[in-house]
């Protein structure tokens, strides 16, 4: 029995690419192509983002299995792409080096938590709620009354704990004093130009020039090494049926791809920009 060719993955760049808002089914798919990385021996991974942010837990995860497959030796290097800001940079820095389109949209680094005040609406409508609670911060942010001073600032400790987490994670990724990243960490959002004086991104390029890179870091020929891109394959008939047997999935864009996300995301910190 002749065994059919197996390609050399040691020999090959694995691709990742993260676009859209960072919610928990990107961690998900994320993480299992990470482990798909590590298991089939890449030696280097190409990561290619083009995401806004998203949730705070879930972009730690997945900047923390980044930090762990580069511990087993496998080189990494992001792409930005049209916008990497928030939970887009926290997953950046986990990289090795950061690459980035002089006119990319990037920073915004902070954190942001929402609610809404009905109240005025609710009354104009008659519509009233009771609320039975287990103690008095169980309802907090909800939307129906306006938040207490005690709840105000509640939810301002938790921000300025998950704001200094995120400091400290650019600062260690990035070799930086805490100090100088919080001179820019204020939600501003800057291009690839001004991230590459910042210290934030280390060369400035497109995805086939990170590539290029990549290669020659890992000792690879940029000419022929196979770029292999790890994502989740749906069964045919499902992509059939979808019709999306040759279209590449959708991305957070539209009105409606917002509200589901504001929806499954309420009541939690963001690491989002919008813009």
């Amino acid at each position: 029995m002749i065994w059919p060719f197996k390609p050399n993955k040691r020999k090959q760049i694995a691709r990742i690419e993260i676009t859209g808002a960072i919610a928990s089914e990107t961690r998900k798919r994320v993480l299992k192509a990470l482990k798909t990385v590590e298991d089939e021996k890449y030696p280097a991974l190409l990561l290619r983002i083009d995401s806004p942010g998203g949730t705070v837990g879930d972009s730690q995860e997945i900047y923390h299995a980044l930090k762990q497959i580069r511990s087993q030796g496998v080189k990494v290097i992001a792409s930005f792409g049209n916008i990497s800001a928030s939970g887009g940079v926290y997953i950046g820095v986990g990289a090795d080096h950061i690459v980035a389109n002089p006119g990319t949209i990037t920073g915004s680094i902070g954190v942001i938590l929402r609610g809404n005040n009905l109240e005025r609406l609710l009354d104009k409508i008659g519509v009233s709620f009771k609320t039975v609670k287990s103690g008095p911060y169980k309802d907090i942010l909800a939307f129906d009354r306006e938040s207490t001073p005690e709840e105000m600032q509640i939810l301002q400790d938790l921000i300025d704990t998950s704001y200094q987490q995120f400091v400290m994670t650019v600062a260690e990724g990035r070799n930086l004093d805490a100090e100088v990243v919080r001179s820019f960490a204020d939600g501003r959002v800057f291009t690839g130009q001004q991230a590459l004086e910042l210290g934030l991104v280390d060369r400035l390029g497109t995805e086939e020039e990170a590539r290029c890179w990549l290669a020659e870091w890992a000792e690879l020929d940029p000419d022929k090494a196979k770029v292999v891109t790890i994502e989740e394959k749906k069964p045919l008939l499902t992509r059939l049926l979808s019709g999306q047997t040759n279209r590449p999935k959708s991305r957070i864009g539209t009105s409606l791809d917002w509200v589901e996300f504001e929806l499954a995301t309420a009541g939690q910190a963001l690491w989002l920009y919008r813009p």
